[in-house]
């Protein structure tokens, strides 16, 4: 969503996936996670109900927003205007160390 309309470069998804998958003790090349990364888009955005579809450019692709499923993705969950809950009253019921002295 943050690229807008105009949508991302696959190799700009592919350098985010390949960011996030990168351990320090499980690395992946950049040329496998390329190569996953424009395979899947290429597949999953053949369909008009794909949540992915290609932008004006070629190898440009972005959100289909007339997805059913994107839809779904784009809830925003906010709070309720409520007032705040009331604190409850803590009493401590431990049992007092000293006794009356």
């Amino acid at each position: 969503m943050e690229a807008g309309n105009e949508g991302l470069s696959v190799k700009k998804v592919a350098r985010h996936v390949h960011n996030a998958c990168n351990t320090f003790f499980a690395t992946v090349s950049f040329e496998d996670v390329y190569n996953y990364v424009s395979f899947y888009l290429k597949s999953n955005s053949k369909s008009l109900e794909s949540i992915i579809e290609r932008a004006g450019t070629r190898g440009v692709y972005r959100i289909n927003l007339d997805s059913k499923d994107s839809q779904q993705l784009m809830l925003q969950f906010q709070e309720d205007d409520e007032t705040e809950p009331t604190a409850k009253v803590v009493t401590d019921q431990s049992l007092e160390l000293f006794g009356d002295v």
